[in-house]
């Protein structure tokens, strides 16, 4: 079975995105994100699965600039409806929590839960599962989690109250990613994500956008990020939809004379919302 690595506990949402994207995976669960790259990289595992984008809360972009690192390759999108739910050891109520473990970004997406419970304490964890593994291995009876339900069932707790999260629209955007020696062409690819760096003059950003727009693709995200060791300089990491199988070459070639880097990091089938 492929061993597929993920940042996180067993039972947390990249987990659950892991054994969508691959059923029959063997999960590898890295403390670091910066170790499921590394793991993928030296061969220790034959996959990785990473968010890359939240709807609510945004881009992931630790994993931008560790794609940029690695010699990876992006094989597969899938999308995940986040469904937080408050999670206690069996026999403890709502009413004997005190505290409730979870990572920031579940936290933050949380509010209105703890507006109507002021005597609950927001603490920020690690990871949401591993919020509910700290209340097992801790026998924790005055504190509860914000997680998955996997992760109840992971760590044998149960599940006080479900979908509590403030807005129902959430859903992050995960990567399947390979080894780019590895990598097979995955048919009736319509998405390609790229990153791509221009000479600091006017317009050249510009430019490089309308040489991509020029191919019939179509510019669905883009994100900046600084280029380390050199102040005010940026990177671009541009996903677009492909109008057909030829577009994403074609697009390659006419930004090439234009960028001082271009490298693309995956075609791949865009993920639609279920």
């Amino acid at each position: 079975m492929p061993r597929v690595a993920i940042q996180g506990e067993l039972g947390a949402f990249s987990h659950e995105a892991a054994l969508r994207m691959v059923p029959e995976a063997t999960i590898v669960p890295c403390a670091l994100s910066a170790d499921v790259f590394a793991a993928l990289s030296s061969g220790q595992v034959d996959a990785a699965v990473v968010p890359i984008e939240n709807s609510l809360a945004g881009s992931v972009m630790e994993h931008f600039d560790l794609l940029l690192q690695h010699d990876l390759v992006i094989l597969e999108e899938s999308l995940l409806r986040i469904r937080h739910n408050l999670i206690a050891l069996e026999g403890v109520e709502l009413d004997q929590l005190q505290e409730v473990y979870s990572h920031p970004v579940a936290l933050a997406q949380c509010r209105q839960f703890f507006a109507r419970h002021p005597g609950i304490r927001a603490s920020a964890f690690y990871d949401t599962a591993g919020s509910v593994k700290h209340l097992a291995e801790q026998n924790l009876l005055r504190a509860g989690a914000i997680a998955s339900s996997h992760a109840a069932q992971a760590y044998g707790a149960r599940i006080l109250a479900a979908g509590i999260e403030d807005n129902p629209q959430n859903y992050t955007r995960f990567f399947r990613l390979s080894r780019r020696t590895e990598a097979q062409p995955v048919a009736d690819a319509n998405k390609l994500s790229l990153v791509f760096s221009v000479e600091n003059r006017p317009g050249s950003l510009v430019v490089a956008l309308q040489q991509i727009a020029g191919q019939g693709t179509n510019l669905t995200k883009i994100e900046s990020r600084p280029v380390h060791g050199r102040p005010w300089e940026y990177i671009f990491y541009v996903d677009c939809q492909l109008s057909s199988p030829e577009a994403a070459d074609l697009a390659l070639a006419a930004l090439e004379p234009h960028c001082a880097m271009v490298r693309e990091l995956g075609r791949y089938r865009e993920a639609m919302l279920p």
